[in-house]
C-alpha cells in the first residue's frame, strides 16, 4: 500500500475493529464476559467499568460470577448491570453477583441476527464513506498536479481493493456471529 492510502486503510481497519468489539458484547445464549465491557457502576464518586471493580469468572456455560474487590461496591455494580442493556437481571447473595444467561428463544435469535446485520451494514457504510473521502482527496491531488493521471488511476484501484477487502471482512464477521447465535 502506498503512503497516500495508508491513512484510509487505518480508518477502514478501525471501522472493522469497532464492529468486532460491538459484536463481542452481543450475548449468544452462553456466558461471555464481554457483555460486561460497556457496563459501568457509580463507585468512589465516579463511573467505573465493572471489569475494573470486580473479578469476572465463568464457572458454567451460562453463568457469570462477579466478585467485587471491595464488598461496598456490590450494590453499585448490581445497579449498573440493571441499568445496562444486557437484559439479564443479576442475583446478589451479599458476596457475589451471578448473571444466569437464559437459553435464547428462536424469536430472540432472529431479532439478534437482524441487529447484527444492521451493525454490519453500518460498518460497511462507514468504510464506503472513507472510500469516498479517499477518492475525493486523490482527485483533488490530481487536479492540483500533485499526482499524474496514471497515479490517480492506480490510487483509485488501490482504494477500491482496500474497500473490497474490508467489506469482505465485515461480511465474514457478521456471518460468523449470526452462525454462532443460530446454533443451538
Amino acid at each position: 500500500m502506498s503512503d497516500k492510502t495508508k491513512q484510509f486503510e487505518e480508518k477502514m481497519e478501525k471501522s472493522v475493529k469497532n464492529l468486532e468489539s460491538e459484536l463481542l458484547t452481543i450475548r449468544a445464549g452462553r456466558a461471555n464476559a464481554h457483555v460486561l465491557d460497556k457496563v459501568k457502576a457509580e463507585c468512589y464518586g465516579t463511573e467505573m467499568p465493572v471489569n475494573q471493580l470486580a473479578n469476572i469468572s465463568i464457572p458454567e456455560a451460562r453463568v457469570i460470577v462477579i466478585s467485587p474487590y471491595d464488598a461496598t461496591t456490590l450494590k453499585a455494580i448490581e445497579k449498573g448491570i440493571n441499568q445496562s442493556e444486557i437484559g439479564i437481571h443479576p442475583t446478589n447473595d451479599g458476596k457475589v453477583i451471578r448473571l444466569v444467561f437464559p437459553e435464547l428463544t428462536e424469536e430472540r435469535r432472529k431479532s439478534l441476527t437482524k441487529d447484527i446485520k444492521k451493525k454490519g451494514e453500518d460498518s460497511k457504510v462507514a468504510v464506503r464513506n472513507i472510500r469516498r473521502d479517499a477518492m475525493d482527496k486523490v482527485k483533488k491531488m490530481e487536479k492540483s498536479s500533485e499526482i499524474t493521471e496514471d497515479e490517480l488511476k492506480e490510487l483509485e484501484t488501490e482504494i477500491q481493493k482496500l474497500t473490497d477487502k474490508f467489506i469482505a471482512e465485515i461480511d465474514k464477521l457478521v456471518e460468523a456471529k449470526n452462525k454462532d447465535i443460530m446454533s443451538i
